[in-house]
Formats: C-alpha cells, structure tokens, sequence
C-alpha cells in the first residue's frame, strides 16, 4: 500500500544493515530531492509500541536527504505483513547492489541471515550471488577491525583479504602493513605471502624441523646448479631472441619465417603457458622465502635481547658493590664500659662499708632524677664506687 507519510512518523532501523553514508553522495541526493523531489518511494513497515508509527525497511539514505531538505511528507510503500527477518532480507536487498554498502556491512548483513538459519545457497539465491561469494564474504569477519578497516577504505582488496582473514591476528596485520606499504609488487605476490603464513602456522612447531643430511644437502646442492645454469640460459639466449622478434612487423615475421610459422606459434604459445605456470610457482616461493626472512629476523632479535640482558645485569653489579654494606645493629653499639670492668673481681667489702655505701647510694637516687646517658658515662661511676668500696688494709 503506498501513502504520503509525515516524515516524523517514520524512524530508521537500528538493525540497518548499512551503517556508513557518504557525506558527499547524501549532499547531492539532497540537492536532487529540492529541485525534483523524491522520485523513489521509501519502503516502511508498521511498528506497534514503537516511538513512532512506522519504521523504515528500506530507503534510509532518501528520508535522511528528505529530512535535511526540509520536506515533511514523504511517499512510502507500506508492508503491514513483514515481519522482522523480511524486513532484514528487503533492507539487505535494497544495499546490497549498491557501490557506497561497504565489503564488511555486507559480510555482517550475510552473517546474520546464516545465524537465522539461512544457508549460504538460500543466501545466494535471494540476492543473485554466487555461493562462493556468500562464503568469502562471511569468511572477512575474522578479519581484525584494524585490518577491516583498511578493506573497507579500499586500501585492501577483496580477494586478498579472504588471504588474510585466514591467518592468526598478528599476521594479518603483518600481512596487511607490508601490503599498505608498497612492499609487494602484485597482489598475487602479497597473497603468496599469506599463503606461505597460513602454512607456517598449520606445522606442529617449527623447530621440529631437521637439518638436511649430507646426502640430501648435495641433492639440494646439483638442483640449485642444474636450475641456476638453465635460467642463466633462458636469460642469455631467450630473452635477446624474444625482444629481436618483438622488434620486427607482423608483414616481416609473415616472410621470414614462411611455412613455419604456424609451428613457432604454437611453441611460443606453449613457452608462454609454461612461462606463466613457472612464474606463479616462483612467486609462491618468494612467498615461503619471505615468512623464512621473517621468522630468522624475529630469532635473531630475541637472541639479542637475550643476549643483552645479563651484560645489563652485569653492569648494573658494579654500582650495587660500590654502595656500603649495611652493618647490622649489634655491631654498632659500643660495648659497655661496664661490663668490662665487671670482668676484673673486686674484693669484697666489709659489712660496715657494704652499709655505707647503700646508705650512699640511696641518698643520690632520691637527689637527682634518673636520665638516659651513653653507656660509658654509666659505667665510671659504677667503676670508681667499686674502687671506693674495696676496705682499706692497714699498714
């Protein structure tokens, strides 16, 4: 059923799939809609209990440019019947064709008509696609947000990726950096890379690795030399014969090479077969050649830093030595005076002189109050009132 809808009756669904707009594309459908107005009706559905009356299926780019040019009707198409996830499944039909829908809004659109239940081939067939394509699309969600980000810019391409959202997180970003960067001359090169990773990262561990033996290191030793001598050849002889032909005219070639040319046609066809099979093979183990640069770099740094930290250690020891040992505190208090000269017996006094000197002694203890004073102090007087104490002998 179509109608003319207040604008105000109408509110987007926060299940969109699609949820970046261009600012450029929204300014210009806004200018289009004030001159012609809108010409595509947007496509809306009843929400009971909701804020508003209605709520949008499809056509939420054409009611944000409306809304911003100031119109307060709009013409819409209304489902009364559409449930939810024919909601979603029109809402993705109507972006998904569409080039400003970016990779990952419809590989999250896909994603979640599969966790409704919906097969990739279902998926497929409701939008015209390829099951295949369903299957890398929902395939980029392992991607990293940073790494989906990069895609969704087109700084990433979609083929490689699928390459990519196959690796672990950490080699994603590897992969997508060096990429970035210009450090690949093909995307085929960049997606060999991945490969090479994916298949690092399928081994047990790569240190169960055995070194070659002598017999197989000789082996390795004749390929190499067998290979060496033959694209040394190629490159002498081939290469100049090639560029000599491409130099001459079609007309040229015609006499020249008279009733054989049909057979240097089918040659060169089956050279430049073998040509493009070997050089894929060669990239793929450039591919290998690099993670191997790549995992002997990262060895070598944690050597180093192994390395590093007990020559660290080392000169940190010197400064700990030259800091002065702490002596405990035993071993810095004086040792009593006191105690020494209990050391030496001192005869013993008399019974008269042991009362005089009580008598004494207790006479200074009401007279002066008792005060903290050093150990040495302490002692003398203790020492001359035993000199004091000892009896006279008379002569």
């Amino acid at each position: 059923m179509f109608a003319n809808l207040k604008i105000e009756e109408i509110a987007p669904d926060p299940e969109q799939p699609r949820k970046f707009f261009d600012e450029a594309k929204h300014q210009e459908l806004k200018n289009s809609i004030k001159e012609n107005g809108l010409l595509q009706p947007v496509v809306v559905r009843p929400d009971e209990g909701g804020e508003t009356p209605y709520k949008l299926i499809a056509g939420e780019r054409r009611w944000r440019a409306c809304k911003a040019a100031g119109l307060e009707v709009i013409p819409a198409n209304v489902l009364k019947d559409a449930d939810d996830e024919r909601a979603y499944v029109l809402g993705i039909a109507e972006n998904v064709g569409r080039e400003d829908m970016t990779i990952m809004e419809e590989a999250s659109a896909y994603y979640r008509l599969k966790m409704a239940g919906w097969e990739p081939d279902k998926i497929a067939k409701q939008f015209g696609k390829t099951e295949t394509h369903i299957k890398w699309r929902i395939g980029l969600l392992t991607l990293r947000p940073e790494v989906g980000e990069m895609v969704d810019k087109g700084q990433i391409k979609n083929n490689l990726a699928w390459h990519i959202a196959q690796l672990n997180p950490g080699h994603q970003m590897v992969v997508a950096m060096k990429y970035v960067r210009g450090e690949f001359d093909s995307e085929a090169e960049a997606q060999h890379f991945a490969n090479a990773l994916k298949m690092r990262e399928d081994q047990t561990s790569l240190t169960n690795e055995k070194p070659p033996s002598v017999e197989e290191e000789e082996k390795r030793k004749k390929q190499k030399a067998k290979a060496k001598d033959g694209l040394g050849k190629a490159e002498e002889v081939l290469i100049p014969l090639l560029e000599d032909l491409a130099q001459k005219k079609p007309e040229d070639l015609a006499v020249i090479l008279g009733d054989d040319l049909t057979r240097h046609v089918k040659v060169v066809g089956r050279l430049y077969s073998k040509v493009q099979m070997v050089r894929n093979l060669l990239s793929k183990a450039q591919g290998h050649q690099r993670v191997m640069q790549e995992e002997f770099n990262k060895a070598a740094a944690e050597v180093q830093q192994e390395r590093a930290e007990p020559k660290e250690q080392r000169e940190a020891a010197p400064e700990e030595k030259k800091k002065p040992e702490a002596k405990p505190e035993a071993d810095t208090k004086p040792e009593p005076v006191a105690e020494k000269a209990a050391a030496k017996p001192a005869a013993k006094p008399s019974g008269a002189a042991r009362t005089r000197n009580r008598a004494a002694a207790g006479s200074a203890s009401k007279a002066t109050p008792a005060r903290k004073v050093p150990a040495q102090k302490k002692a003398e007087p203790a020492a001359e009132a035993a000199k004091k104490a000892e009896p006279v002998t008379p002569k």
